[in-house]
């Protein structure tokens, strides 16, 4: 069975808000909105080659990293219905240690 929807966990939603706020403050809301806007279109695309990206279950099982443009990391999983996408990581911040699960609890 196929992925029929893109989702996004919370804290993706607010990192790419923060994309959006960083390009606005720099270029423009015009330039923010089309950047974020690629990167939802592009998120929203990967139902059509889930398997897309590299298999990183050495930070988390199950999970796959793609790049977007060079600038933006996207980290997803797959699961049956759908591609739940944790996290998108803009202009190589870490996201190893911030997609980690916690070691200690």
């Amino acid at each position: 069975m196929m992925p029929s929807v893109a989702v996004f966990a919370p804290e993706a939603a607010e990192q790419l808000a923060a994309i959006y706020r960083y390009i606005a403050a720099n270029a423009s809301p015009e330039v923010a909105e089309r950047y974020t806007s690629a990167i939802i279109s592009f998120c929203e695309g990967m139902q059509q080659f889930p398997q897309r990206g590299v298999r990183r279950d050495d930070i988390r099982p199950g999970l796959r990293i793609t790049n977007y443009k060079k600038r933006v990391t996207i980290a997803f999983t797959i699961e049956p219905d759908r591609i739940v996408i944790l996290g998108i990581f803009y202009a190589g911040r870490n996201y190893e240690d911030l997609l980690r699960p916690d070691q200690d609890g």
